[in-house]
């Protein structure tokens, strides 16, 4: 395998060999179900906002979805069948390159079965084992309209049936409205969550649930889709709807650890969907671009073009390096080692935050193409921006990595080592992750020697300069007790926290995988880049103390330059001209 195809992800290339027959004839499958449609029609079923009808057909005929979203222990058996990480990482990735609506049907898909594989409800797991074996597609019922994502507040109130009811062996009625769930049109099973009504001296956080709904029943009203595209984003509404004790998944404080762990598992899924989708954008415009001739130049001749192509190559083979290193520690993650914690929400904001800095970059190189309905790019250029946004917000996540941020500088602890996590085993504790509180007390291994054994790299030992610089300031400049209540000013100091921790991965998986020092300089190349850039923010910053202002100034810093370095990855960066092209 060339240089070329082991960076990034080539359709016509892949093979798999690192999993086993059955999941390498799916990922096959799936590949070759896309290619056979082709670009023209892929692209004019996204241009008019069709529905996947044809995509998940594909997926009830390959049980797909049943074999790689059923846990072992619900899949009868079948090998194929188990809720395995590096693999459901991998046909994310592959979803997310031919488009949003593909990757997103599996995301909901997989949100929605979290509170139930995470439940002790026997019934309801063995329903949505025989759902997914038919073809079925879930949905996540979380967020309402007034509400968003805030799972204190719901307005789904269940209410104790009548006698009538009890007699028929239904428990509650439910009522309420929810907003903004992806595939509430089909999902055979909709994991809701809303709260019992009130009785008096009750505790409240007692009355929170989660439970079961199903699309087709007359009692679920399908409002509209609330946007305009493929995917079908519902607003539905439940009318006395009957709900039973085998349809209850959790209650109570269960019912808050659900929907949190839910999102730990599921929403890790966007870093691969923007991996694919900038990676298929990468190569759209260097084959246009270095084809493309201008006042007697290739394109690719002016300068500027190819610091645009060599950044947004090495900020995606960042985005690989750190989400594939991740999946190593989820699944090695246990009630002692909870670091993926920290790992998880950097994958959802910093790789998916990256993904929409790569389409920028290319989009500034291709400009006026980008937005022709025939190709790929104008899709990927107006909804690459979604990824980061999926879940909540970006500062949603880089303000909760702030809780791991003492431990993980100051604090470190002996772990055993954790290998690449390739192998073919059900990955259970992602069903098991016990409580949700007690971010604060996770430790990290020490950060700095992977940094120490890589500063032979001129552009990694800058980068730890910066990152014990980082340490200087929490010591002798640390926010002040009205700055940590200022979440403008706490976002920064968040941000230049993320990329020690991305950098670390990244050495961590590119040692792992063998990735030349040229490639892995140029990656530190824009780190440093961004995190002088956080500095500079920071030292902008109103309530900046003077000491802070200081430190600002003395933690900005320059990549070396290299000029024959940079000439060396430009060269990997042409050679993807005309690997890939979509099959018409």
């Amino acid at each position: 395998m060339t240089d070329v195809e082991r960076q990034l992800f080539n359709p016509h290339t892949y093979d798999p060999q690192h999993f086993d027959e059955p999941t390498r004839r799916l990922l096959r499958a799936t590949i070759d179900w896309f290619e056979g449609q082709g670009k023209r029609k892929i692209v004019a079923a996204e241009v008019a906002s069709d529905w996947p009808a044809e995509f998940v057909e594909f997926v009830k005929r390959e049980k797909l979805f049943a074999s790689f979203l059923t846990p072992a222990a619900y899949g009868g058996g079948d090998p194929a069948k188990r809720w395995d990480g590096a693999r459901n990482h991998a046909l994310s990735e592959i979803l997310g390159f031919y488009g949003m609506a593909y990757w997103y049907t599996e995301q909901v898909t997989i949100l929605g079965l979290g509170p139930i594989w995470q439940s002790a409800n026997e019934k309801a797991k063995l329903r949505a084992a025989a759902d997914l074996d038919d073809g079925e597609l879930m949905a996540f019922g979380l967020s309402e309209r007034e509400h968003g994502a805030d799972v204190y507040q719901t307005d789904m109130v269940l209410t104790p049936a009548d006698e009538a009811d009890r007699a028929d062996g239904i428990a509650y009625r439910a009522n309420g409205e929810k907003y903004y769930i992806g595939n509430g049109n089909v999902a055979s099973m909709v994991s809701v969550f809303g709260r019992f009504a009130e009785q008096p001296g009750e505790d409240a956080g007692s009355a929170y649930t989660f439970f079961v709904a199903d699309s087709r029943r007359p009692e679920y009203e399908l409002i509209d889709n609330v946007v305009h595209m493929q995917s079908y984003v519902s607003t539905f509404r439940l009318h006395d709807y009957p709900v039973r004790e085998e349809d209850i998944l959790h209650t109570g404080v269960e019912a808050f650890a659900a929907a949190l762990n839910t999102v730990n598992v599921g929403k890790f899924n966007l870093c691969s969907g923007a991996i694919g989708m900038s990676e298929h954008a990468f190569y759209e415009a260097i084959t246009h671009a270095d084809n493309r001739i201008l006042y007697g130049n290739r394109v690719t001749d002016f300068s500027h073009v190819r610091a645009n192509f060599v950044e947004a190559y090495a900020r995606i083979i960042a985005m690989k390096l750190f989400s594939q290193r991740s999946v190593d520690y989820f699944r090695s993650a246990s009630l002692d080692d909870r670091r993926y914690l920290l790992f998880n929400p950097l994958t959802k904001a910093k790789v998916t935050m990256e993904g929409e800095t790569v389409v920028r970059l290319l989009h500034d190189v291709i400009a006026a193409k980008g937005y022709e309905k025939d190709t790929m790019f104008r899709h990927f250029s107006i909804i690459i921006g979604a990824y980061p946004r999926l879940e909540g917000t970006v500062h949603v996540n880089v303000g909760l990595v702030l809780k791991f941020m003492p431990n993980y500088i100051f604090n470190p602890t002996d772990y055993p080592e954790i290998g690449t996590r390739l192998d073919a085993a059900d990955d259970e504790f992602f069903f098991h992750q016990g409580p949700t509180r007690g971010a604060g007390k996770v430790q990290f291994a020490d950060w700095k020697p992977v940094y120490e054994k890589h500063s032979r790299i001129a552009n990694v030992e800058t980068f730890y300069g910066q990152a014990l610089k980082f340490a200087e300031f929490l010591t002798t400049a640390a926010p002040d007790a009205e700055q940590q209540e200022d979440l403008d000013f706490l976002l920064t100091v968040g941000q230049l926290f993320s990329l020690i921790v991305y950098g670390q991965l990244i050495l961590e998986q590119a040692e792992l995988t063998g990735h030349d020092d040229d490639t892995v300089a140029q990656v530190f190349d824009t780190i440093i880049r961004d995190f002088s850039s956080y500095a500079v923010d920071l030292l902008g910053k109103p309530s900046a103390t003077p000491a802070q202002q200081d430190w600002a100034r003395s933690a900005i810093a320059a990549p070396t330059p290299d000029p024959a370095r940079f000439d060396r990855v430009w060269r990997q960066v042409q050679a993807y001209n005309g690997a890939y092209e979509m099959n018409a």
